[in-house]
């Protein structure tokens, strides 16, 4: 492993290269990293890397995203097989063809998405961001929102708007065990229950705090609590654990009885191996024509633009 890793280190230095991780990556990915964040932040970072190239350690949608926001560079993906069910939830031809159906509407998508999908786009969101950019519209303004309903159910409660929503989700989120939950609540009374709003309904109904992955690594910080029950994927009890020792973080069941946590099995394709493969052969790498990155980027930037004047980053 210290091998690896030392190889890894010696061609980030030969490449001029920058290892970006998602906090649903393994530890050790997380410990090797340059930057570890949520979608918002991965994104803000890869716009603003100066290095040659940029290791995107995610899926497929945040390394596309990598390369619309930084077009120069060159930006690989250590799994090329790692997708996203959300994303897959939401075919870009479809997604289209329901915009197009629905003229007058102001369009939000999750950043869980193609390029394809971004280019119908007027404003990409994250977990982070999504209720502020829709509470800046104007009241009456008609939205779109796609692709996960929960994550949209949860906005229009908060906000109150006119939202039209896709029917997409996330295998993760829509896994947990309401049930189970509410067991480890029973054994863990002094607990609180931490979910990311991409979770269903009745999960959020029982839930301490709401929040993106970053926020709920936030409160968990600030929190007097010594004990959580998390609901999001459980890469992000490394830096739950890292930055409060002192606590206790448990991961929210899913339904399957085989499993004690839930895990992203498409984040969990990226390893130091692949990452290591992917610098020794500056492949695979991400590639978009010059159309689509100018499509894509628009929405993205808008969002960033957005989140700056709101303070959000």
């Amino acid at each position: 492993m210290n091998d690896l890793i030392h190889r890894i280190k010696e061609l980030q230095r030969e490449k001029n290269a920058i290892i970006l991780a998602h906090y649903y990556q393994e530890p050790d990915i997380q410990e090797i990293a340059d930057f570890v964040g949520d979608s918002l932040a991965l994104a803000q970072k890869a716009m603003d890397a100066t290095e040659d190239i940029i290791v995107l350690a995610g899926v497929h949608f945040m390394a596309e995203t990598a390369k619309i926001l930084n077009p120069s560079k060159k930006v690989l993906l250590p799994a090329p097989d790692a997708g996203c069910s959300l994303a897959d939830s939401c075919p870009a031809d479809a997604f289209g063809a329901w915009v197009k159906a629905h003229p007058g509407h102001t369009v939000i998508s999750y950043v869980n998405t193609t390029a394809a999908v971004k280019a119908y786009t007027d404003i990409v969101c994250t977990s982070s961001n999504a209720v502020q950019i829709i509470a800046s519209l104007p009241e009456d303004e008609k939205i779109i929102f796609g692709p996960d309903r929960n994550l949209g159910n949860y906005i229009r409660s908060i906000t109150h708007r006119d939202m039209l929503i896709w029917d997409g989700a996330c295998h993760v989120h829509e896994a947990f065990s309401l049930e189970k939950i509410l067991d480890l609540k029973k054994q863990y009374p002094a607990s609180k229950l931490l979910a990311h709003p991409e979770c269903p309904k009745p999960v959020l109904m029982v839930a301490d705090h709401i929040g993106s992955t970053a926020a709920l690594l936030e409160f968990s910080k600030k929190d007097g609590t010594q004990t959580y029950i998390v609901a999001t994927e459980s890469g992000i009890l490394h830096q739950m654990q890292k930055a409060s020792p002192e606590k206790a973080f448990i991961p929210a069941p899913p339904k399957d009885a085989t499993c004690a946590c839930n895990d992203c099995r498409y984040m969990k394709l990226v390893t130091l191996q692949k990452i290591h493969d992917c610098l020794e052969k500056e492949s695979p790498e991400i590639l978009l024509d010059g159309e689509m990155c100018a499509k894509a980027g628009r929405p993205i930037r808008r969002m960033i633009e957005i989140s700056r004047k709101l303070q959000l980053i």
